[in-house]
């Protein structure tokens, strides 16, 4: 691994590429590095784990909406749509987009924190699209994934998106970009004009994400791999692109992160160095914004050990700065304190989720946002009383560079009227890989029956888990099998006319 120093340069001092980020990116994803085995295995673990949460999302609003969209985009000799028919094809682009949507739609697939946030995971529908459309082997999928979450990763790692409020899929264009290069085995040129577009292309600010949150979020991500597409295609063509996007004068550095002064260190494998950033990554358990995954734990304990959740004075959540004021008290957003609130904006109200998971005992993708459930008066109360506090520890273990020692948590202290404190804390959530039960592959298959129950049949569900266990012996043309139809009875749609 090789600590890259990235800083802003002035047009005068010309910066030659191999001394720039997105050349070093291009050139680990055309370093046609071997594959380890434990990152193939884990990236299998999330092509299922992918297909779980799309398939579970498959009737709602944002996702019916994509596509309907995509559907108006059919190609001979393109990429399958999730729940259609593998015997109707579409524009590749258009596939990413919308099974990129059915992705990210319940905010209940894989998770990688740092400096910045991410959901690695999304790199996958792009990539799977392309490789479908290009007729690649499993092997080529693995690859390009493979890549794509090493450089995400490393990105998150090393540039924070958040403290400029811009919205984290700024690090999935260029991801994405270096792991299509990968997959189609394109020189480092060709990858380094794609990424440079598709970070170019996909910038975007964090509003997204706070205030009335929107289906916005789910199409976000699912827009990033659509415009990193399309940046591979030009550059595949011969078009060249901004450049340097990271450390030009009026860069992204320079005019949209730290400015002039810009000082970043993005740690890289050396070339040809096997890339295994994807076991540092971790999924998710409940459908929730990734910090809260802990606390849903801490909340399921303290459900066991407080006998009337109605004496319940007040709550103190004791957490890392990112928790506190992105999903906490701290975010002074009184949408996450409305019980009218959206399901999009719910998932990222630490206070909401805590006070139904206190409740309930439990937590589920559906049963725990319905618009009764966030109205029920006993959990309002509960909820009105919930404070977070940034604990400066809690942001040191946050950012700790040891994955083993990296920790999302939080310490609750429940105050009862009468005085009695209960105090729960937990460092790790349960399911993460360094957790009380790490997620393993047995977990992964279980969440997809789980999730894909009374949707697919049993037939199919068994099929599908057959051809993403033996991704490696798929051949040309086989990616299909990784589709997974649904009857077409089942799938809801969307009637108003729209321009396609």
């Amino acid at each position: 691994m090789i600590i890259h120093n990235i800083k802003v340069y002035p047009s005068k001092k010309y910066l030659p590429k191999n001394k720039q980020l997105a050349w070093k990116i291009a050139e680990i994803a055309s370093d046609n590095a071997k594959l380890n085995n434990d990152s193939i295995e884990m990236a299998i673990n999330r092509i299922i784990d992918n297909a779980s949460v799309a398939i579970a999302s498959l009737n709602r609003s944002s996702v019916v909406s994509s596509r309907e969209m995509a559907m108006k985009h059919i190609r001979k000799n393109g990429a399958t749509i999730f729940g259609i028919s593998s015997k109707k094809l579409f524009d590749g682009e258009w596939a990413a987009w919308t099974n990129g949507t059915a992705v990210r739609e319940l905010d209940f697939h894989d998770t990688f924190l740092a400096a910045d946030y991410s959901h690695p995971g999304d790199n996958i529908p792009p990539l799977l699209a392309v490789a479908q459309q290009k007729r690649k082997s499993g092997l080529d999928l693995l690859k390009g994934i493979i890549t794509a979450y090493e450089v995400q990763v490393n990105l998150v790692k090393g540039i924070c998106l958040h403290k400029h409020k811009i919205d984290h899929i700024a690090h999935l264009g260029p991801s994405v970009a270096a792991g299509i290069g990968s997959m189609l085995k394109l020189n480092t040129e060709t990858i380094y004009q794609s990424i440079q577009q598709a970070l170019h292309t996909t910038i975007s600010t964090r509003q997204s994400r706070k205030g009335e949150i929107s289906s916005w979020k789910a199409f976000a991500p699912a827009h990033a791999g659509k415009l990193a597409i399309e940046a591979v295609d030009r550059a595949m063509r011969g078009e060249g692109a901004p450049s340097p996007i990271y450390e030009g004068e009026d860069s992204v550095l320079a005019r949209i992160l730290d400015g002039k002064n810009s000082n970043y260190k993005v740690p890289l494998p050396k070339v040809r160095e096997q890339k295994k950033a994807i076991l540092e990554t971790y999924t998710k358990e409940y459908s929730a914004e990734y910090q809260a995954q802990a606390i849903i734990d801490i909340a399921k304990k303290l459900n066991k050990k407080i006998d009337k959740l109605i004496n319940i004075k007040k709550i103190d959540i004791y957490t890392s700065h990112h928790t506190h004021y992105v999903i906490g008290t701290g975010a002074n957003d009184p949408q996450k304190m409305d019980p009218n609130a959206s399901r999009e904006t719910l998932d990222h109200s630490i206070m909401y989720i805590f006070a139904v998971a206190l409740e309930d005992g439990d937590w589920h993708h559906v049963n725990s946002y319905t618009k009764a459930r966030a109205r029920k008066k006993s959990t309002i109360k509960i909820w009105k009383s919930i404070r977070t506090h940034e604990d400066k520890k809690w942001t040191k273990r946050y950012h700790n560079p040891n994955p083993k020692k990296q920790c999302f948590g939080a310490k609750v202290v429940v105050t009862m009227n009468n005085g009695k404190k209960y105090t729960q804390q937990l460092e790790k959530a349960d399911a993460h890989p360094y957790g009380a039960r790490p997620f393993v592959r047995k977990n992964y298959v279980n969440k997809f029956i789980t999730l894909t129950k009374n949707v697919i049949s049993v037939k199919e569900s068994k099929r599908f888990l057959n051809a993403a266990r033996n991704l490696k012996k798929l051949k040309s043309g086989q990616l299909k099998n990784l589709n997974i139809t649904v009857s077409e009875s089942k799938l809801r749609k969307n009637k108003k006319e729209g321009i396609f």
